[in-house]
């Protein structure tokens, strides 16, 4: 291992570090000056805060922009657009004073509203208003003293006075290959109680409820 030192004559002469005693390191700025630049970390910090300030100016800005542009594309406050203060309602605790200030605020929304049970209830509330018409007397035109009358006894009567038979028409000879057509008697009239209706009636009734046929 070389023990000599280069003085600046020999050019490519390996050079060994001198030696620093801890009696030569100058200890009273209480850091390393050689390794750390209080300038360069002052100048980030600086440089940091400035970004901080202005992406919050722009964000409000362009927050400002579109709230403004939003307004202006829904118009002035009507019966379809009407802002409501939620914020005194706080945590929306379960309680009827809070339920009672819901539902009015509820109320205000113009119809149709979402559906909150899937449309069920809709159904159900459909089915019932049929089944008024199906098995109950009512006037489908009081001026001419029509009436509607219930499914059942329409069936008795035709049963009892038949269809009118349309005419028969005279159809043209089968082709080669053809078949005559087959009617098939359907196997229900197209109408089923929804599950909801079932359960609804099963539980009202205390039993099973059958299915409508």
């Amino acid at each position: 291992m070389p023990t000599h030192k280069n003085d600046g004559s020999d050019h490519g002469l390996w050079q060994e570090p001198e030696d620093h005693s801890p009696e030569e390191i100058d200890a009273s700025k209480g850091y390393e000056a050689s390794d750390v630049r209080v300038s360069g970390v002052v100048v980030f910090l600086v440089a940091l805060i400035i970004f901080a300030v202005v992406t919050g100016v722009l964000a409000y800005g362009v927050g400002k922009v579109l709230n403004a542009r939003m307004n202006k594309e829904d118009g002035p406050p009507s019966r379809w657009v009407k802002q409501v203060d939620v914020r005194p309602l706080g945590n929306m605790p379960s309680n009827p004073e809070m339920k009672n200030k819901l539902d009015e605020m509820t109320q205000n929304f113009p119809t149709p509203r979402v559906q909150t049970d899937d449309g069920n209830q809709d159904v159900a509330d459909l089915h019932a208003r049929e089944d008024l018409l199906l098995d109950n007397y009512s006037w489908a035109d009081e001026a001419h003293s029509k009436v509607r009358i219930p499914i059942e006894r329409a069936m008795e009567l035709i049963a009892q006075r038949g269809l009118p038979v349309a005419k028969v028409v005279e159809q043209a000879p089968l082709m080669t290959g053809d078949k005559r057509p087959v009617i098939a008697v359907p196997l229900t009239n197209g109408f089923a109680r929804t599950a909801y209706e079932l359960e609804q009636t099963a539980t009202m009734t205390g039993g099973r409820a059958e299915p409508h046929k």
